[in-house]
């Protein structure tokens, strides 16, 4: 719920001001997933918060506002950056195999929300219902496959000119990946891309663009 439109609705957001349709009955799973009249659109160091502008998040099926997202302001997003600096240093040095671990229970915690956030893709981006879910199951599908990923990521034992010597080659993490997913595959497309830049020792900051026309 963090895409901004200054125009259309047909992406799911627009800046309005009109009644939030949170309190609906067909609303009321949002709940289960910590959401709110309000909610804070940032996550930086384990905590949420938004010092941005509010933005509204509109069900493109009714053109019905949902709930409000306050965004990261300017100091959010550099208080994130020098977070994920510090972090990237610490996660690097992980054994590959253990990241993966972490990775396959950030996959385990959205089995256990599927369906909810499924249709939370829907609702916001006015896909069928299936296809809402099959976006979220996408980056479980993405963890699983990182896990195993993250015991295969060796290295080359490369011949030497010089005799009874021999170089070993290692891979390096790159340091902090960015990741820029379309508002119309919010969630299967940061599968792709976060899991894997995580197990290979990267820490990750995912902005999810509102239009793929900006």
């Amino acid at each position: 719920m963090s895409e901004i439109s200054t125009s259309s609705p047909a992406n799911g957001t627009t800046r309005c001001s009109r009644q939030m349709s949170f309190g609906r009955k067909e609303y009321e799973f949002l709940k289960e997933i910590g959401l709110g009249p309000r909610n804070l659109g940032c996550y930086v160091n384990g905590v949420w918060q938004g010092n941005g502008p509010v933005v509204t998040s509109v069900n493109p099926a009714d053109n019905q506002p949902i709930a409000e997202v306050s965004e990261a302001s300017l100091e959010d997003y550099e208080e994130g950056m020098q977070a994920c600096d510090q972090a990237t240093k610490i996660w690097m040095q992980i054994p590959a195999p253990k990241r993966g671990e972490i990775v396959r229970q950030i996959g385990d915690a959205l089995r256990v929300k599927l369906h909810h956030l499924g249709r939370l893709v829907s609702l916001e981006m006015g896909k069928i219902l299936a296809e809402g879910i099959g976006e979220v199951q996408e980056i479980i599908d993405m963890c699983d496959f990182a896990v195993g990923l993250s015991r295969q990521l060796n290295g080359s034992v490369i011949p030497s000119e010089r005799p009874n010597h021999m170089m070993l080659e290692t891979w390096n993490p790159l340091g902090i990946v960015g990741v820029i997913t379309a508002f119309n595959f919010p969630c299967a497309v940061l599968g792709w891309n976060a899991c894997i830049a995580l197990v290979c020792g990267n820490s990750v900051v995912w902005w999810d663009l509102w239009s793929n026309k900006r």
